[in-house]
């Protein structure tokens, strides 16, 4: 079907501009310095704009233009949708898209998941700046991240010199709980840990494994537990680690059975997050086992349903944690001075960990 000779043509800028007398520039402060112009002339031209079709500036010519995009990336190390499924990543989230509209910027995320290697995803963004939120060290988009000519700021892991960094004391926050389970007696533990490396792993984490994690966050926190139960004359070598790829409850769970089933008689589970920790404590009911009282259970991170499941844990500011990345990546700095916000902890002493019990009260008794 041959097109209508009669069709109207797109307006443009200029065109309306001149349907409306005004200079071009007067158009253009409408959509982007309103500031600029009186409530009554911005109307007049948004009503005219609607009038004739004018759909407004074009973003992209615009982002040429100024060479700035009014966005920043989220470099995430997981699935797009694990950022809407983990509650941790949704504190994080929140706290950065409060950042981000303080800034009037948008946010742009942008997976990487471990299994992936492909980097165009980091290539096309459009952002004026980065936050790294919890990625392994040799991870490719990462790297890519750190060929682009704007600004980065890491969350959590990796440490690197040269950028501005945020998270809290890893050491510190889990030595904390470390010390608490030894006062209470624990010295036959397990440990269930998240992911120590881009290669999967489900199963037990050799010591050396544990050393050569690119993880710096698991590194940090199964270094800091070796050294203070070793300390307490726990041989960390016999201690099992289990590790789990995937962070979900049943991941927790199948590690609490390996290490179960590895060794009945322990008396703790020390897990390196609360969603791990929600899983042992489900597979502990599976096995009729009592929390506290037959097995204690602890976690890391203060999620909301940690809370309401009374887990003893330690509790970071997620949400605190993705403001402070914004702030500090869309305040400009000064070149070569690397800032650091080191985010306090709380050891919560919930209803999940206790003195342990002799093998024969756990089996034969209260």
């Amino acid at each position: 079907m041959a097109r209508s000779t009669n069709a109207r043509r797109p307006a443009t800028l200029a065109s309306l501009a001149a349907e409306l007398g005004v200079s071009r520039t007067t158009v253009s402060n409408a959509y982007n310095r309103p500031d600029q112009l009186s409530p009554e002339l911005r109307k007049r031209v948004l009503d005219t704009a609607r009038r004739l079709g004018y759909p407004g500036p074009d973003p992209v010519a615009r982002s040429l233009r100024t060479r700035k995009a009014g966005a920043v990336g989220l470099l995430l190390t997981e699935n797009l949708s694990y950022a809407f499924r983990d509650p941790g990543a949704i504190s994080f989230l929140e706290g950065l898209s409060l950042a981000c509209e303080d800034a009037g910027h948008g946010l742009l995320l942008i997976p990487a998941s471990p299994e992936r290697e492909d980097v165009a995803s980091v290539h096309r963004a459009g952002v004026d700046g980065f936050v790294v939120y919890s990625v392994p060290e040799d991870d490719p988009h990462l790297a890519a991240v750190l060929e682009r000519p704007v600004p980065v700021v890491v969350c959590d892991q990796p440490r690197l010199d040269n950028l501005d960094w945020v998270g809290p004391d890893d050491a510190r926050a889990i030595k904390s709980m470390a010390d608490h389970l030894i006062k209470l007696g624990h010295r036959r533990i397990g440990v269930s840990c998240m992911r120590l490396a881009r290669g999967r792993n489900d199963g037990l984490a050799s010591v050396q494994r544990q050393a050569n994690a690119s993880f710096h966050v698991q590194k940090s926190r199964l270094t800091a537990l070796a050294e203070s139960f070793s300390e307490a004359g726990v041989d960390w070598t016999k201690v099992p680690v289990v590790e789990r790829f995937d962070h979900t409850a049943a991941s927790g769970a199948s590690a609490a059975r390996q290490l179960l089933d590895l060794d009945p008689d322990i008396t703790a589970i020390v897990c390196t997050s609360d969603i791990l920790a929600l899983g042992a404590l489900n597979e502990a009911r599976s096995r009729g086992l009592r929390v506290p009282e037959d097995l204690t259970v602890t976690g890391f991170d203060g999620i909301a349903d940690a809370e309401r499941a009374g887990l003893t844990t330690v509790r970071q500011p997620v949400l605190e944690k993705g403001r402070a990345a914004g702030r500090l990546l869309l305040e400009t700095s000064e070149p070569g001075r690397p800032r650091e916000v080191v985010l306090e902890t709380q050891l919560i002493t919930g209803t999940t960990a206790a003195p342990p019990r002799s093998r024969e009260e756990r089996w034969f008794g209260p």
